[in-house]
């Protein structure tokens, strides 16, 4: 089956694992990214643990974009979608998540550009997720997620696969 269905936080393709055995728990991998990133900002929010940059409320996401985030709370899913970013893929770094995260510049009449988004933001939020003991510096470089962060993800994608079931 494929699209939305009963089982809507299921990725789709996953539906037969829960249907017929289902050996472990649920993980991040198992519900839709969308919910859980929003879910798992939340649950930063609400710990307080997160500690908001001064200039929170004025930056830009990069330098392609004209406003900065409508969304009050802009930072917090940032911060949840890089957490996913990394369980994700071990290893990866603060340059790489400027390309996943970057966009295409309007240039006018000229043809459009990939660049990269801005550096500060993923910095900073990386940095606050280091302090929250969720992620930590992998030692070939870039970051890895800690048994904590891997704990508390995989604690949110459960909440969300049993409230939306």
């Amino acid at each position: 089956s494929s699209g939305i269905n009963a089982e809507w936080p299921l990725r789709p393709g996953k539906e037969h694992i829960y249907k017929e055995k289902h050996v472990g728990g649920v993980t991040l991998k198992d519900v839709e990214s969308q919910l859980w990133v929003t879910e798992f900002a939340k649950f930063l929010k609400k710990s307080g643990k997160l500690s908001l940059p001064k200039w929170h409320d004025i930056a830009k996401t990069a330098t392609f974009k004209e406003l900065p985030p409508q969304d009050q709370d802009w930072y917090y899913i940032r911060a949840a979608a890089l957490l996913r970013r990394v369980y994700l893929r071990q290893g990866v770094g603060c340059g790489a998540l400027r390309k996943i995260y970057g966009g295409r510049i309007n240039r006018g009449s000229a043809p459009s550009h990939h660049k990269p988004a801005s550096a500060s933001v993923i910095r900073t939020a990386l940095r606050g997720l280091e302090e929250m003991k969720l992620i930590t510096k992998h030692p070939d470089g870039g970051r890895m997620i800690t048994t904590a962060g891997r704990r508390d993800a995989d604690r949110i994608a459960s909440q969300v696969m049993s409230s939306r079931s």
